[in-house]
């Protein structure tokens, strides 16, 4: 009787709970015009310690990031006043930065292209990865289990309105127009459940090698020689919002695979290159430091007094061992505010990588596990 009346507990506290329950404390959407220029786009980035930002132009015009329709509408007429098209990240407007054509050795003629390239309308770099093609609305009264299985699929973030039409909806709402949005993340999710530690505690103390899927060991790196914009043309190049950097001296690679991802599995793990690092620079700033290895670069980061106050932090490499278990990987996610960590063996080799994709898939399945038995 005591192991159902658990069982029931466990369901009632998280298999009917609604994304509305996790909304209560979001603030107003940070969001852009689709006029915007890129240094605008980046200023309210930097401004508002986030990484990535919709765009709303006016309703009409616009075909929306995979053909989504999502638009605001005045609460008292109904009349619609803009069409949210996509989303831009960070990594985009690097990407954009460090194109093919960015040959430059860093001087004046150099600078004047940066500055070229950052008066681009935001609207021109939408769908220039995944992520801005992928712009998807949750229905409040959608089930938290739902909302986990979308985000497993590699989804990190979608718009939630604050006053949805439909009263019972399952999953993702591809058309819908509501008065206002919030921002829901994959990281919202995770401090969710970690609120949840009855419900899940028996999930939490498992390690993560035991957890089937939990690890990915296909980690792609570069070099501690590769340079900020070869970098990120990797990380573009493969959809990639963070790469791994491992040491190169016992690596036997020629000066090509310095600007090649290449696997990163038992190798020397050094440190982490991410398009997060460079939400807190000024544009002069980064225009210096792109010519700089990315190691070199997180370690400028950790100490330039100009990134004081962005929301940047110091990027210590957070790592987890495979013995770990998943509260203590959890732990670490949440208060680091990472958005994946290194799996490391006793020598600090790379074994693999865990995103939050990962955890939160793996955590769902568990939970279905448990309400279903």
């Amino acid at each position: 009787m005591q192991a159902t009346a658990k069982r029931t507990e466990t369901q009632a506290s998280v298999g009917e709970k609604k994304v509305k329950d996790l909304m209560g404390d979001k603030k107003r959407l940070v969001e852009v015009p689709y006029t915007a220029s890129l240094a605008q786009t980046m200023n309210v980035l930097v401004a508002n310690h986030v990484v990535a930002v919709p765009v709303a132009a006016p309703p009409g015009h616009w075909i929306g990031a995979g053909g989504s329709m999502i638009m605001e509408s005045d609460k008292r007429t109904g009349v619609l006043r803009k069409h949210y098209i996509g989303m831009v990240t960070m990594l985009d407007i690097l990407a954009h930065i460090a194109g093919d054509d960015h040959d430059g050795d860093g001087g004046r003629d150099d600078l004047i292209d940066l500055d070229r390239k950052m008066a681009v309308p935001v609207s021109n770099i939408i769908g220039h990865n995944v992520e801005g093609l992928s712009l998807w609305t949750l229905n409040p009264n959608t089930s938290i289990l739902d909302c986990m299985e979308i985000f497993s699929k590699g989804i990190h973030r979608a718009l939630v309105p604050v006053d949805g039409q439909v009263e019972e909806a399952v999953g993702v709402e591809l058309v819908e127009s509501a008065s206002s949005y919030r921002m829901l993340t994959q990281m919202d999710v995770l401090r969710f459940l970690r609120g949840k530690v009855v419900e899940i505690e028996g999930i939490l103390r498992q390690s993560v090698k035991e957890m089937e899927g939990m690890v990915n060991e296909n980690v792609m790196a570069i070099t501690d020689k590769t340079s900020v914009i070869e970098a990120i043309k990797c990380m573009k190049s493969s959809f990639l919002n963070a790469v791994p950097i491992v040491g190169s001296t016992q690596l036997g690679v020629d000066q090509q695979s310095h600007a090649q991802l290449f696997t990163g599995r038992g190798k020397k793990l050094v440190g982490t290159f991410s398009a997060t690092d460079l939400r807190g620079c000024h544009l002069a700033t980064l225009q210096s430091w792109l010519h700089q290895t990315a190691l070199e670069f997180t370690d400028l980061v950790r100490k330039s007094p100009l990134l004081e106050g962005a929301g940047v932090g110091v990027r210590e490499l957070v790592t987890c061992r495979p013995e770990s278990s998943l509260e203590e990987v959890m732990e670490k996610v949440l208060s680091k505010h990472v958005h994946r960590i290194w799996v490391t063996d006793e020598h600090g080799l790379l074994l693999g990588l865990i995103s939050l994709s990962d955890m939160i898939r793996v955590i769902r399945l568990s939970l279905l596990s448990k309400i279903q038995t």
